[in-house]
């Protein structure tokens, strides 16, 4: 997660998704706050966008993804937001969070933002569509392909979970770190 602010431009919060197997990533730009519900959203962008399609027969999601911020293993809301998209596209997904202090062992980092950055090195990020441009202009001799998309939804912030809505959740914990380590269930099975 890397954000931004210029007067001119205004506030571009990019939220990655990068997909090993196939070298591509999916960048939701958003321009409002970085919130359990901007993380969830873009995720569920990208599944719309391009995961449906090239993992039609999926019945699992893995997310990996840092300790901290707006997908913190911490966060309530996160949970509940997992949930609901769960719920939606009706399968389970895993979430592994990297530990404390190793957010930079999460390949998003070294395989997709670094070279995102790169290709915009020295170039003024002079407006939104410039940086969805750049964005989606990112490629490597390795294959790399990126989409970006830009999010112009506002999010709430300072929402609270109840406990009969995180009672609610159906998170299973891994016996290995379950603080860390978990699958979200969806709550129907169509």
């Amino acid at each position: 997660m890397h954000d931004f602010a210029d007067p001119k431009l205004g506030k571009a919060i990019p939220y990655g998704i990068y997909d090993l197997t196939l070298n591509t990533g999916w960048v939701n730009v958003g321009i409002d706050h970085d919130t359990a519900c901007f993380a969830v959203e873009s995720i569920r962008h990208w599944w719309y966008s391009m995961g449906e399609e090239l993992y039609p027969d999926s019945q699992k999601i893995m997310i990996t993804a840092d300790c901290g911020g707006s997908n913190s293993y911490r966060s309530r809301l996160w949970k509940l937001e997992l949930q609901e998209f769960a719920d939606e596209i009706n399968r389970t997904i895993h979430v592994c969070h990297f530990p404390p202090g190793t957010s930079k062992w999460n390949k998003i980092e070294h395989r997709l933002f670094c070279q995102i950055t790169q290709n915009w090195r020295g170039r003024p990020l002079s407006s939104l569509q410039v940086v969805i441009n750049l964005i989606n202009n990112t490629t490597t001799t390795q294959g790399l392909n990126v989409v970006a998309h830009l999010d112009e939804n506002f999010y709430e912030t300072g929402i609270k979970v109840s406990r009969e809505e995180f009672n609610a959740i159906r998170i299973e914990p891994d016996f290995f770190h379950g603080e860390w380590n978990y699958m979200i269930k969806p709550r129907t099975i169509a």
